[in-house]
């Protein structure tokens, strides 16, 4: 719908993160402006709405988009949170003092953006963005500053420096590279890093090629892979914090898939902590080593004469 588009394009203008410029955020606009179809922009007011009986009613009715009662919430956490932040929506403008919980709780264009939002399409359209925009840092701007001061920096073997997302998954994979191979694989060289935002945020196809791994994608892959040339290893680690360990499944899936490497494979799960690996211990598979960050010096070995023993880390 030609409304919704143009609604998109608003909070595109307005700085919004693109998870909040989808067709439900343009929805959820031109509700809080209680603009349908056929009305022009020029005509938006700032009234009362609440989530289920404003919004969401006014979109099924005007926009013929009926979301179940559960996405209430998301409209809540995923669209109405952000738009307060970005000072398009106010919280309970019109009873400010309402408890938390109340019935009552409602949402209301701002009066700034309205003014920008009244002029859409026309000549002023321009000049009131700009001064919408310089009163404030857009929130996408203000998310990617947020996120940039909660990276996770990790120092590669080969000393250089990389930027992993905010996470405690990336916490772990920093704790592996950092810890773990300079007691386990010392002089291993890092072929493969995923990240929770960039799958393939470091992948050294040249030398992965040449131990017979050919990459066409990434699904397969474990988190890290670690190449201890000299001692002919490759190490695979499955880093466990919302996916699971290397698993009997997991590692035919691995060895299906790196049946042309000419190395050594060691299979690796790390963990953060012993309460974490309690939860797995059942799905580790027989023959494959454990790693646990709050005691890095240690190494389980599931089974058997252990693959790495304390003579061959010289």
């Amino acid at each position: 719908m030609a409304k919704v588009t143009e609604s998109q394009s608003i909070l595109n203008a307005f700085g919004l993160p693109n998870t909040q410029q989808n067709r439900m955020s343009g929805l959820t606009l031109l509700a809080l402006c209680g603009l349908t179809p056929k009305m022009r922009w020029a005509d938006a007011v700032r009234h009362r709405c609440t989530v289920t009986k404003g919004i969401m009613e006014h979109i099924r009715r005007h926009y013929d988009v009926e979301y179940a009662p559960n996405t209430r919430e998301t409209i809540r956490r995923q669209v109405l949170h952000q738009f307060v932040q970005a000072r398009v929506a106010d919280y309970n403008p019109f009873d400010p003092d309402l408890p938390t919980n109340s019935p009552r709780t409602h949402y209301a264009v701002t009066e700034e953006a309205l003014r920008v939002v009244q002029t859409f399409g026309g000549s002023r359209w321009d000049a009131e963005l700009k001064q919408f925009l310089g009163s404030q840092i857009s929130l996408a701007r203000r998310y990617d500053r947020d996120r940039e001061r909660h990276m996770v920096p990790v120092r590669l073997p080969n000393g250089q420096r990389l930027d992993l997302s905010p996470g405690r998954h990336n916490r772990l994979q920093r704790a592996v590279i950092e810890e773990f191979s300079p007691r386990f694989a010392p002089g291993a060289k890092l072929l493969y890093l995923g990240d929770t935002a960039e799958k393939n945020l470091l992948i050294d196809h040249v030398e992965l090629r040449t131990i017979g791994i050919e990459i066409t994608g990434h699904d397969k892959l474990p988190d890290i892979i670690l190449h201890q040339d000299k001692r002919h290893r490759l190490f695979l680690v499955e880093v466990v914090t919302s996916h699971g360990p290397m698993s009997p499944k997991r590692v035919v899936e691995l060895e299906s898939s790196l049946s042309n490497c000419t190395e050594n494979i060691v299979y690796v799960s790390a963990f953060h902590d012993f309460d974490e690996f309690r939860k797995y211990i059942k799905g580790i598979s027989w023959d494959t080593e454990v790693w646990i960050s709050e005691r890095p010096d240690h190494l389980i070995h599931f089974n058997g004469d252990p693959i790495l023993d304390s003579k061959s880390q010289v």
